[in-house]
């Protein structure tokens, strides 16, 4: 069965095939680097780890992945002006954008580690690839699909027919205010920015670049087009010096689609002379609400995955919860959701650590005979959980399988050896698909945990057996269990 994927130019699922045969290219806008990433970024950077894995385990394919990092150019509420993110949090700080990038930068590659997300084959950053970008805005300006005005150089959308296909916000549809400035400079209200010059209000702007050479500068100096990129024409940039002017897949979470995708495909298709999107493919992953709104620094109702683990979850659990759910499905994020995804990932845990046979003991009846699970009985689970992976990834459909597994083989005897042999290849499929069943991935212990953990040392030495007690519950609650081991205390995750 072929891979269907639903792609949002076209609005249905398509058959997947790439452009060259066994190799996928694959770009994902990854975060910009202006504070930690929440969760819900996450949840988009998770279902591209999804997708590029069972591109990889499902079909064999070689993924050249590559996923940016915006460190200069992303404008707050993603218009066309006021302040940039990244400078605004170094003001803020009292330092350097780029020392706020880096931070942060680590910081996002802590999370990504934890959660288990396979490395790219780049990571490039936004700053390190001016001279692409410049190369690009200058043949849009030779073409006539770009223009100067007295604070930077702008796309203009009336030149692209096709405008507003990907996000239904075509020119007619479009009204100034809605992330488009009102402007007299420019030709079209929707018109987006390829370069701002520091000029006026941008004139505070620190991290600049000649216009002219691509270069590093303090000042305008002799070159009044000094500045900075636009936030589009930066993945445009990196997506072609890496990938090529044509990719198989892009994607993004939901409030990328406009107007930084539609953006994307605009200046990226007039440059490179294309007459489809420069991606074939395009898929976002739906938003995470949390008490009934969605998820977002600006409105400050964002979590960690610091934060998560604070509360006695492993960052495999999160995984699994934020996989759990169909990509094109907005997720209620809940506590008790998050309890419930542990459990399940737990119990399915539990099962391949024993092989997949023998997890539980099966009730049986005097007189019953066991029935017994065979090579084909495993073939057709394999089977079933392809057929769900491959239906754009049905990961509800795909782990209905493995509990249908599970419930089988708990309830037989002890299987063959071809059985057994069959059902582990299995079962690393599913590790590989999922990337949450990694049992050798060591869980860091929450700090609150070890904070109860040296308080209940103290109290111990002191021979407060009271608050010791008192302490541990403290600890259960927190989902770890101590136990004293010779003068020492052992932590282990309930």
């Amino acid at each position: 069965m072929p891979l269907r994927l639903y792609n949002t130019f076209s609005k249905h699922e398509e058959d997947f095939k790439p452009l060259k045969p066994g190799v996928v290219t694959m770009y994902t806008c990854g975060p910009t680097v202006y504070g930690r990433p929440h969760i819900g970024n996450y949840s988009s950077f998770l279902m591209a780890d999804l997708l590029r894995r069972w591109l990889e385990v499902g079909h064999g394919y070689k993924v050249k992945h590559v996923k940016n990092i915006t460190d200069v150019g992303h404008l707050i509420a993603d218009r066309d002006d006021g302040e940039d993110k990244v400078e605004k949090q170094a003001k803020q700080e009292k330092t350097d954008p780029l020392a706020i990038a880096k931070r942060y930068t680590q910081q996002y590659l802590e999370d990504e580690k934890a959660l288990n997300i396979r490395e790219p084959e780049a990571r490039p950053r936004a700053t390190e690839y001016i001279p692409e970008m410049l190369a690009i805005i200058n043949t849009l300006l030779e073409k006539g699909n770009a223009y100067e005005t007295p604070d930077g150089f702008y796309f203009s959308v009336e030149t692209f027919e096709p405008y507003g296909k990907l996000s239904g916000n075509t020119l007619d549809k479009l009204d100034a205010g809605a992330r488009i400035k009102v402007d007299e400079a420019k030709r079209h209200p929707a018109d987006f920015a390829l370069w701002k010059k520091c000029v006026g209000t941008n004139g505070h702007h620190l991290l600049r670049w000649s216009f002219q050479t691509g270069q590093r500068t303090e000042t305008e100096g002799e070159d009044p087009a000094s500045g900075f990129p636009g936030w589009h024409i930066e993945c445009s940039a990196m997506s072609a010096k890496i990938l090529g002017e044509e990719i198989d897949l892009h994607t993004g979470g939901e409030d990328n689609i406009f107007p930084h995708h539609e953006c994307e495909i605009a200046q990226s298709d007039c440059a490179f002379g294309l007459k489809e999107p420069f991606a074939r493919f395009w898929l976002h992953k739906r938003r995470i609400d949390l008490a009934g709104e969605k998820m977002s620094k600006s409105l400050g109702n964002v979590l960690s995955v610091p934060a998560v683990v604070e509360k006695g979850y492993s960052p495999l659990d999160l995984r699994y919860y934020l996989l759990s759910v169909h990509y094109r499905t907005n997720l209620k994020f809940s506590w008790e959701g998050l309890g419930q995804a542990r459990d399940s990932r737990r119990s399915i845990l539990e099962w391949m650590k024993k092989g997949g046979v023998g997890a539980y003991a099966p009730v049986v009846k005097p007189g019953a005979k066991l029935p017994s699970v065979s090579v084909n009985d495993i073939q057709e689970f394999d089977d079933e959980f392809s057929v769900a992976m491959d239906t754009d990834l049905n990961v509800s459909g795909a782990l209905a399988v493995i509990h249908n597994c599970m419930r089988k083989m708990n309830a037989s005897i002890t299987p063959d050896e071809p059985t057994k042999i069959a059902l582990q290849k299995f079962i690393q499929k599913i590790r590989d698909t999922f990337g949450c069943f990694e049992s050798e991935i060591a869980e860091a212990i929450p700090s609150a945990v070890r904070a109860l953990v040296d308080a209940r040392a103290a109290a111990r030495a002191k021979k407060d057996f009271q608050e010791s007690d008192r302490l541990r519950d403290a600890i259960k609650k927190l989902g770890y269990e101590v136990r004293d081991e010779m003068k020492e205390q052992k932590i282990k995750k309930l």
